[in-house]
């Protein structure tokens, strides 16, 4: 018997697919605070020159977590089908939208200030 066919998933597909909409849902709520931000200063007025940055930093947000949504999804139902490890491609999309959601929340709280 080979060590793949006799090994047992158990509950380990449902604790990840969990662990993956636990990671979206924080970076919803970052994503909601750099909106917060935004609101908050265009309504002081806005931005003092030619660009927004902190609508950059809110519309990079945005996009990353539309992102990693869409990667919890094709996740999600991977794991409905089976346990195999997650494609290599998934995963850099996923390292991307969550470093891109982090670099933006950085510089939201230094724009902030």
């Amino acid at each position: 018997m080979s060590p793949e066919a006799a090994r047992d998933p158990g509950l380990q597909p449902e604790r990840t697919s969990l662990a993956w909409r636990r990671t979206l849902l924080a970076l919803v709520v970052a994503d909601l605070l750099i909106w917060r931000s935004w609101a908050l200063a265009a309504s002081r007025g806005g931005a003092p020159g030619p660009v927004d940055y902190l609508g950059v930093c809110a519309l990079v947000a945005v996009a990353a977590t539309v992102v990693l949504g869409l990667c919890v999804l094709v996740r999600g139902h991977e794991l409905r089908r089976s346990s195999v490890a997650p494609p290599a491609a998934l995963l850099r999309w996923s390292a991307a939208a969550v470093v891109g959601l982090a670099s933006s929340a950085v510089a939201a709280v230094a724009l902030g200030h």
